[in-house]
């Protein structure tokens, strides 16, 4: 089996470059900032441990997981967000060495993480990197309208990603570029064609 790395700067296409994967028969398709948000609900002493380190509260009045209310705290605090992924990272890869069993038998599966190349911690993972990537001005576009957001607030999401803005920064950790600036019919073609490299190598 081999593990495939999908990541990208906001608004490259990540998930319908995974979507398109999924299309051509992958099955094993990791969302890691989806089953962090799992994550935060299912595993309590998580949550504990975090509030903990960082002598707050991140629960609405009824008890739940407040993502607003942590992303207060970490947005604009370095050693804040250090902190919370110094707890999250353990269980985020004990919950993909578990999940993954699932798929034993697959040639190949996906793990999707927009910031995985930023992080020490994960150095080294996977087998096989895709770097999805657009122009800056397009991909602010695109995740504008996606999230229906200004493009101002997209821009200033976008500075906390330095190092993914642009794949030079991290090219040595990269085995592909997917550059997904055109049609939809040369991002099919693209994927198909990186989805053929990856089963027959």
């Amino acid at each position: 089996m081999k593990i495939v790395v999908v990541t990208g700067g906001i608004g490259s296409g990540k998930s319908e470059v995974c979507r398109l994967f999924s299309e051509l028969g992958v099955k094993g398709i990791y969302n890691a900032d989806q089953r962090v948000k799992a994550l935060y609900s299912s595993v309590p002493e998580m949550l504990v441990s975090i509030e903990n380190a960082l002598h707050a509260s991140c629960r609405t009045p009824d008890g739940c997981f407040s993502p607003s209310l942590l992303a207060k705290v970490i947005f604009s605090d370095a050693d804040a967000l250090k902190t919370v992924e110094e707890i999250v990272f353990p269980y985020l890869k004990e919950d993909f060495n578990t999940w993954i069993k699932d798929f034993a038998d697959e040639k190949i599966v996906l793990f999707e993480s927009a910031t995985i190349l930023e992080k020490e911690e994960f150095d080294g993972f996977g087998d096989y990197v895709v770097f999805v990537d657009a122009p800056s001005e397009l991909r602010k576009c695109r995740a504008a309208e996606r999230d229906r957001l200004p493009k101002e607030s997209i821009a200033e999401r976008m500075k906390h990603q330095v190092k993914m803005d642009s794949f030079s920064a991290v090219q040595e950790k990269i085995d592909h570029v997917l550059l997904n600036d055109g049609t939809y019919e040369e991002l099919e073609n693209k994927v198909k064609e990186l989805y053929n490299k990856l089963i027959n190598n």
